[in-house]
C-alpha cells in the first residue's frame, strides 16, 4: 500500500509540473471539450441484488475489530466480525480476539461510520475458531444482524462475497465464487499453536489478514460462512502474505451452531468418538494409534469408538460418506456434527475393510 500511495504522489508531482510548463508554452489559447456519459439513475444508485448493492447493506453490520496488547502495548492485532443476531452478539474467530482474555488487553469494535465502542468476549471455542462479542456500551446504536443463509445449500461455482479489514483496510468488499466444498483445513492462531480444525468452504475471494472472522455472503447477500484461514505461498495456512486465490470459510451452519451454544453457555462443546488417532500419516486414513499420547489406551473404556467395536490399529477411511485420508480431515468432519448423532463409519483392521456405526459421545469446554 505505501509504494502504491507513493507512486500516486509522485505521479501527481511530475503531472502538476508538466502541465505547467504546457500551459506556458501554449499560452493558455487553446481549450478542452470532453464527452460525457449518458446520465444514469443517480451516479450511486446500485441495484439491491448487485455487488454494490449488496455490499451497501451489509457493511453497517460488519465491524472492524481492533485489540491492544496489554500493558501499554498496542498492536495486538485487527480483524473483522459481524452483527449475529437481534440481541448485538457480533460473530467473529477465536485467533482474532484470543489474546483480550487474561492479558489486559482491550477489545475495539470499529463500525463503517467510523463509531469505535468497547467490547468484551462473551465466549470462545478454539477448536472451531469461532468466539463471540458484545458490545460492553452501544448506547442507541442500532445494531442489524445479517441474515444467515444455510451453508449446505452452496454449491461449486456458487457467487461469493468477502467483506472484512485486510491489512487493517476496513470495509474492503471482493468478490468470487465458492472453489470447493468440505475441504479439510487444519490452521493455527499467531503463535503457530492452538491447531482449529474445519471442513471448510473455499474460494478465490481475495480475503487476507484482517478479513478473519468477516461474513462469506452468497449472491443474495445471506452469510454461508466465517472467513478464517487462507493458503500462503511462503507462509502456510494462516500466514502474513498476501491471498494466492486460497481462501477458507467455516460453515455458517457449524459457525450458528456453536456461536449460540457459547451464547447460551459460555463454554464449546464438540462431538467426539473417544479415540486418539495419528496426526501425522496422510493419504491413507486415520489410523488409531496403539496407546494415547499419556500412555492411557488410544480407545476410552466405554465410549463411542469403543461401543462401536474399534480398536487401536484400525484405520478410518470414510466418516458418514466421506473419505478419511488423514487424523485432521477425521476431525473436520466429526466436529461437522453434534453429540449424539449416530455416524456409519468404515474402518480396515489387518487389511479388511469393515462398517460400524458410532454414536458421538461429547467435551466441553476447549481443556
Amino acid at each position: 500500500t505505501a509504494a502504491v500511495l507513493v507512486a500516486a504522489l509522485l505521479a501527481g508531482g511530475v503531472g502538476g509540473g508538466l502541465g505547467y510548463w504546457a500551459a506556458d508554452r501554449a499560452g493558455g489559447g487553446t481549450s478542452s471539450e470532453t464527452v460525457n456519459a449518458p446520465a444514469g439513475n443517480g451516479a450511486t444508485d446500485r441495484a439491491p441484488e448487485s455487488v454494490a448493492g449488496i455490499a451497501a447493506k451489509a457493511l453497517p453490520s460488519v465491524v472492524t475489530l481492533q485489540v491492544d496488547g496489554g500493558s501499554g502495548r498496542s498492536g495486538g492485532g485487527t480483524g473483522t466480525g459481524f452483527v449475529f443476531d437481534k440481541q448485538g452478539h457480533i460473530l467473529t474467530n477465536n485467533h482474532v480476539v484470543a489474546g483480550v482474555e487474561g492479558g489486559g488487553a482491550e477489545l475495539t469494535a470499529v463500525f463503517s461510520d467510523g463509531k469505535k465502542y468497547e467490547a468484551e468476549v462473551v465466549g470462545r471455542a478454539q477448536g472451531y475458531d469461532v468466539a463471540v462479542i458484545k458490545l460492553t456500551d452501544p448506547g442507541d446504536r442500532k445494531l442489524t444482524p445479517l441474515p444467515l443463509g444455510k451453508s449446505d445449500d452452496v454449491a461449486v461455482g456458487d457467487a461469493t462475497i468477502a467483506i472484512g479489514a485486510p491489512f487493517g483496510l476496513s470495509g474492503t468488499v471482493t468478490t468470487g465464487i465458492v472453489s470447493a466444498l468440505n475441504r479439510p483445513v487444519a490452521s493455527s492462531d499467531g503463535n503457530r499453536s492452538n491447531a482449529s480444525y474445519m471442513s471448510a468452504l473455499q474460494t478465490d475471494a481475495s480475503i487476507n489478514p484482517g478479513n478473519s472472522g468477516g461474513p462469506l455472503l452468497n449472491d443474495a447477500g445471506a452469510v454461508i460462512g466465517v472467513n478464517s484461514a487462507i493458503q500462503s505461498a511462503s507462509d502456510g495456512l494462516g500466514g502474513s502474505a498476501g491471498s494466492i486465490g486460497l481462501g477458507f470459510a467455516i460453515p455458517i451452519d457449524q459457525a450458528k451452531r456453536v456461536a449460540q451454544t457459547l451464547i447460551k453457555t459460555g463454554e464449546p462443546v464438540y462431538p467426539i468418538i473417544g479415540a486418539s488417532v495419528d496426526m501425522r500419516s496422510q493419504g491413507g486414513g486415520a489410523e488409531i494409534v496403539a496407546e494415547a499420547a499419556d500412555g492411557s489406551p488410544s480407545v476410552v473404556r466405554g465410549g463411542p469408538a469403543d461401543q462401536a467395536g474399534l480398536r487401536g490399529g484400525d484405520v478410518i477411511t470414510k466418516f458418514g460418506g466421506t473419505a478419511i485420508d488423514s487424523g485432521p480431515t477425521l476431525i473436520s468432519k466429526i466436529w461437522t456434527y453434534e453429540p449424539g448423532d449416530t455416524v456409519d463409519v468404515t474402518y480396515e483392521r489387518n487389511g479388511r475393510a469393515q462398517t460400524t456405526q458410532v454414536t458421538l459421545g461429547k467435551r466441553t469446554g476447549d481443556d
